[in-house]
């Protein structure tokens, strides 16, 4: 009887492990692979105009030409030096989105018209994005408050009036 007892206690001991363990991993976004820390030289460079989107959000192949047309870079120059700009581009490409998900680039290389991006925001209507306290939908950190941390956790989503 004391073997069931603590058999039991153990096993719910385990569960409950697992389970926080799980919440912990889907508080990040899954992109196809582990999302690593943003290479410094990214954060600083490509977060002094938007957040440092996590690389696996997009298949290598659009980094690859996002990268290669930063002086057009969605209408704004955005050129680095080519130390600069080869350190990022191996780094995305290295830490890309992977797998099904990704076997196409989006239109115009874009997060926002990926079919994954889509499918996530399906229940979101095009006035939310219009809004000018969202500014669009490439602006995540307008509704996801941790996006600059890589986190999109749906649980902790806030949309702006």
């Amino acid at each position: 009887m004391k073997n069931n007892i603590a058999s039991m206690r153990l096993r719910a001991a385990l569960l409950t492990s697992c389970a926080a363990v799980g919440l912990a991993r889907t508080a990040h976004a899954d992109f196809g692979r582990s999302n690593p820390a943003p290479l410094p030289l990214y954060k600083t460079e490509c977060a002094a105009c938007h957040i440092a989107y996590p690389a696996g959000m997009l298949p290598a192949q659009s980094w690859q030409q996002l990268m290669a047309h930063l002086p057009k870079h969605f209408g704004t120059d955005a050129s680095l030096d080519a130390a600069t700009t080869t350190q990022i581009s191996t780094w995305l490409q290295a830490n890309a989105g992977t797998g099904r998900r990704f076997s196409e680039a989006p239109p115009d290389h874009r997060i926002s018209k990926s079919a994954w991006f889509v499918r996530q925001h399906d229940e979101v209507s095009a006035a939310v994005f219009k809004r000018a306290s969202v500014g669009g939908a490439a602006n995540c950190g307008a509704c996801h408050g941790h996006a600059a941390d890589g986190n999109f956790n749906e649980h902790d989503v806030r949309i702006p009036k």
